[in-house]
């Protein structure tokens, strides 16, 4: 079996485009508790899943009846409504439905996939920036992946939601950003990441910004900052440095894993 952690456009277009037959599973309205959020869409064919509706018995079964409306040829829409109890062997104790249809021009066109929980500017192909887009791979994000020097970035394909880019000088990059963006800076050098951070600044809207650093190197580049006219409020803004409190530790997946952690927590549900 083919499987991923979420569904994405891109995810379902390839699919379309191959010409494999599959099943678009949507969960539609809920009560009370349940596995997954109204919207929330998984995609099967014979031999492949991508996406989830939460796991457990609910989604063996969904899959199970998505793969016999395929080899039935079923073309119309369908709908399950299910009560989470103990006759399914989940113990959620909510309902939902689940609505079946076949994957489609018309069916994709009409599917809307949920926004991303941020939208990520990373300065930086070191280690700890590789720990993060590697954390970021299978997340409901985008990241805007860069750095000066190109060979850092890794060979491997990223998925489409992960875009590289090697700029000089970096700084001017970050005008490309959306109001609302993460900024996250971890680059090999001190005075870029001043740059980096003086730039971010000036925009003043930034939706999180966060520099890699000690207390010490935050206190440094608060008075170098100041010094270039940003404000008390405004340099309070800046995270350094990084991570949930009470995750120790400096080896680059346990700070990509506290980092990460720290973003979702400031991004929307």
């Amino acid at each position: 079996m083919i499987a991923a952690p979420e569904l994405t456009a891109a995810t379902a277009q390839a699919w379309l485009a191959s010409g494999l037959p599959a099943m678009l599973v949507r969960v539609g309205a809920t009560r009370g508790s349940v596995p997954r959020e109204e919207g929330v869409t998984m995609l099967v064919s014979a031999d492949a899943v991508a996406g989830t509706i939460g796991g457990g018995h609910l989604e063996w079964e969904a899959i199970a009846r998505a793969r016999a409306a395929l080899a039935q040829g079923h073309t119309a829409p369908k709908e399950w409504r299910v009560s989470l109890g103990p006759t399914l062997g989940q113990c959620c104790g909510g309902a939902l439905s689940l609505h079946f249809e076949p994957l489609s021009a018309q069916s994709l066109a009409a599917w809307a996939a949920p926004p991303p929980r941020f939208r990520l500017q990373l300065y930086g192909a070191g280690h700890v920036g590789r720990a993060i887009v590697q954390a970021c791979t299978t997340l409901p994000c985008t990241v805007r992946w860069l750095d000066e020097r190109d060979d850092e970035f890794p060979a491997a394909t990223l998925p489409a939601h992960i875009q590289t880019v090697a700029a000089q000088p970096l700084e001017d990059e970050v005008a490309d950003a959306q109001p609302g963006d993460f900024h996250l800076i971890l680059t090999h050098s001190h005075a870029l990441d001043l740059a980096l951070t003086h730039a971010v600044l000036q925009r003043g809207d930034a939706g999180w910004l966060g520099l890699i650093g000690s207390a010490t190197k935050r206190a440094r580049f608060e008075h170098r900052l100041a010094e270039r006219g940003h404000s008390p409020a405004a340099l309070a803004q800046m995270v350094c440095p990084i991570g949930l409190a009470g995750i120790s530790g400096k080896e680059p997946g346990v700070i990509a894993a506290a980092v990460v952690a720290q973003m979702l927590l400031h991004s929307h549900p």
